[in-house]
């Protein structure tokens, strides 16, 4: 068939994926803070690469809700916003309420005994009171449930939700927000119920471990504001 003639090169295309992977990082991790300005740049200059796939990578990244572009003016990191919390955590509670009730009808021995070795290392990082790498020990055990519902929908849906989250808890770590053991309960509650293949028990733990967590954080944000 006849080539395109207004199509992206891959250079170009990797040079904007390595610039949107790199800036959705730094804003996820705090590197870039809730406000700060960012110029295009000063990023191509970091990055070497050119302006044109940073800005690519913005309008991608403004798309997501992570920026806030004002074509002419200026480009900032979108503050966090206590309100936005209560938007984020149920929409992702329900859509991984979904994923274990469907992953409990399907779930193997084998699968089990890797989510509960999965329970086990998050409680041992909680004890060492490691909470970045127990965040990251939280979603591996979430995204793994997904991963065996089998369902690209929810895995597609959830991704981004689950990206704000992220940004979220760094933030909070990072002011001594603490993970507490109620979390990995609820995770050794849902793997019984994995075992016990009860769909329904399953979707409702699941969904009780996000809301949980979710009244915890708007309480922060509300004392933060006082």
């Amino acid at each position: 068939m006849p080539i395109p003639q207004n199509f992206s090169s891959p250079i170009r295309m990797l040079a904007k994926d390595r610039a949107f992977n790199q800036l959705q990082r730094w804003i996820i991790d705090g590197t870039l803070e809730p406000g700060e300005k960012i110029y295009d740049s000063e990023i191509s200059k970091a990055l070497g690469i050119s302006r044109t796939p940073i800005r690519e990578a913005l309008q991608l990244l403004e798309v997501q809700g992570f920026i806030e572009m004002q074509p002419g003016k200026e480009t900032r990191v979108t503050e966090i916003k206590k309100e936005d919390v209560l938007k984020i955590y149920p929409p992702l509670a329900s859509l991984h309420a979904l994923a274990a009730e469907e992953a409990a009808k399907i779930v193997t021995a084998e699968q089990i005994e890797t989510l509960k070795e999965m329970a086990d290392e998050y409680g041992q990082l909680i004890d060492r009171q490691e909470q970045f790498k127990a965040m990251e020990s939280d979603e591996q055990f979430h995204n793994y449930i997904v991963e065996l519902a089998d369902n690209p929908y929810i895995t597609d849906f959830s991704s981004i939700l689950q990206l704000h989250i992220r940004r979220f808890k760094y933030v909070f770590l990072k002011r001594d927000f603490v993970i507490v053991k109620e979390s990995l309960k609820e995770h050794r509650a849902l793997i019984q119920a994995f075992e016990e293949h009860q769909a329904e028990k399953a979707a409702s733990l699941m969904r009780q471990n996000w809301l949980r967590p979710m009244k915890e954080v708007y309480s922060f944000l509300v004392g933060e504001k006082r």
